[in-house]
């Protein structure tokens, strides 16, 4: 980034702002490829099934989940994190989207999680893990993919950090315990981890998380009690089955943006009359970011001082924004959205925008409900072990031919939801179309589709039916 000429800096933010508004989405939806296609379906599959990921419980009101994630940004820019708190039955899951770059969103979807399954251990027990010695900061949460290890100079500075963290949280009480509060404390106490890292051991590594940003998006769901907290734009979407057997799409989330009318009366709250005119300027905060909560981006938080003495050094005038006056005009604390799981929730879906901006949350339910039906035909036919008469393997045997035509191409629910993103038109999927999204230059892919980050969790009707709420 300290190479980034300013002229560059205001090339790339015109195109970001391009790429970010409605009327241009509107537009790219009805581009239409021209030519045959540079792909072979085979293509398509390896490209689509490249990242995903399946995972299933045999305990619990969480079932399985399937996620994926399909770059743009060169490297993606979009995290992802799935893992259990060790010493509860509680499931974290989370997406998470960077801006200006991957640093801080792949940090934060490896240390948010541990920040939140500390914050969930008993203060006794919690107590003892200190006591037992080192590695700390691995042992609390059970991760369902491989995660990267930091390198060590940066890996001791998050690890004593934690260890502050935890430290702190031993003198806590569980009298009082809101899950709400826990949450947020999590996710503000990271973010300031984040800012005094960088302030006190000032470096490329620790500058280049403080200089970006992510939004970020985490569920957590321990039996019938489901919680969502979001920084940002992330979005996450309940799939309900009503009384008459359709599908309803129940949305968990607010986006943090200028579209938010509560959320800009929040924003200028914060901040002097004087400055009701230019604190958001032309749908973005001071004219630049369009989220208006997210970690990071502490060019948006320090004092303008603070910003003269580390940050302008290395990367000249133009990370001062215009009209920065009342600092910090970006916030971290999450919003938080507590629902209890009847039997007729089946599936949940958290996703980043890149998903969000090519179809609604409807949209998304209708094809996840589609994909369970037909996904159950993707198994090979089995007989009960009881007898059964002649009628009754013919009705059997004709639900499996209409189930058939509805036999989805992908198992993973994540990547049918890519590939209708990408390809869907009103007539199904179009393969001209989706091998042309997957085919486009590096150079100009971002212009017509963003990262896309997906994680869809299924839930078990019966544990629920049956689970004390």
């Amino acid at each position: 980034m300290s190479n980034l000429s300013p002229k560059f800096l205001a090339f790339r933010n015109h195109l970001l702002a391009a790429v970010y508004s409605r009327s241009y989405h509107r537009a790219v939806a009805l581009h239409r490829p021209s030519g045959p296609p540079k792909l072979s379906p085979y293509d398509v599959n390896c490209i689509l099934r490249a990242n995903e990921h399946t995972q299933e419980f045999f305990s619990g009101s969480v079932k399985s989940y399937d996620s994926n994630q399909l770059a743009s940004n060169s490297p993606i820019e979009d995290s992802r994190s799935e893992g259990s708190c060790v010493h509860t039955s509680g499931l974290l899951l989370g997406i998470f989207d960077g801006h200006g770059g991957p640093a801080c969103s792949q940090v934060i979807s490896k240390r948010l999680m541990r920040y939140i399954a500390a914050s969930l251990v008993p203060p006794d027990d919690l107590r003892q893990h200190i006591l037992n010695g080192a590695q700390i900061f691995y042992r609390l949460m059970g991760h369902y993919q491989f995660q990267l290890e930091f390198v060590s100079e940066i890996k001791e500075l998050y690890e004593k950090s934690f260890q502050q963290f935890a430290n702190e949280l031993t003198n806590t009480t569980l009298a009082g315990f809101q899950m709400h509060q826990t949450l947020e404390t999590a996710f503000v106490r990271l973010d300031q981890d984040l800012s005094r890292e960088a302030i006190e051991m000032p470096s490329l590594r620790t500058m280049s998380v403080a200089m970006s940003g992510a939004v970020a998006l985490v569920a957590h769901i321990d039996g019938p009690h489901l919680h969502v907290a979001s920084v940002g734009d992330c979005s996450a979407v309940l799939g309900t089955v009503t009384d008459t057997g359709q599908w309803m799409a129940k949305k968990l989330t607010n986006e943090h943006n200028s579209d938010n009318v509560g959320e800009v009366r929040r924003l200028l709250s914060e901040h002097p009359a004087t400055e009701r005119d230019t604190v958001i300027r032309g749908e973005r905060l001071l004219g630049q970011l369009a989220p208006l909560r997210a970690m990071g981006d502490f060019r948006y938080k320090w004092s303008r001082e603070q910003l003269e003495q580390l940050v302008v050094p290395q990367f000249g005038d133009q990370v001062i924004a215009p009209y920065y006056h009342t600092p910090p005009y970006l916030s971290a604390c999450p919003e938080i959205t507590h629902h209890i799981l009847t039997p007729r929730d089946k599936f949940l879906i958290i996703a980043s925008d890149g998903l969000w901006d090519t179809m609604s949350a409807m949209q998304t339910v209708h094809l996840v409900g589609e994909h369970m039906y037909g996904k159950a035909f993707l198994q090979p036919l089995t007989l009960p072990k009881n007898d059964v008469t002649l009628g009754e393997i013919s009705q059997m045997l004709s639900t499996r031919k209409a189930g058939l035509q509805k036999k989805p191409l992908d198992r993973n629910a994540s990547t049918h939801l890519i590939r209708n993103a990408l390809g869907g038109t009103e007539y199904g999927v179009e393969h001209s179309k989706l091998s042309h999204m997957l085919s486009l230059p590096q150079d100009i892919v971002r212009l017509f589709r963003d990262d896309i980050t997906i994680t869809v969790v299924y839930f078990d009707s019966e544990y629920l039916r049956n689970c004390p709420t």
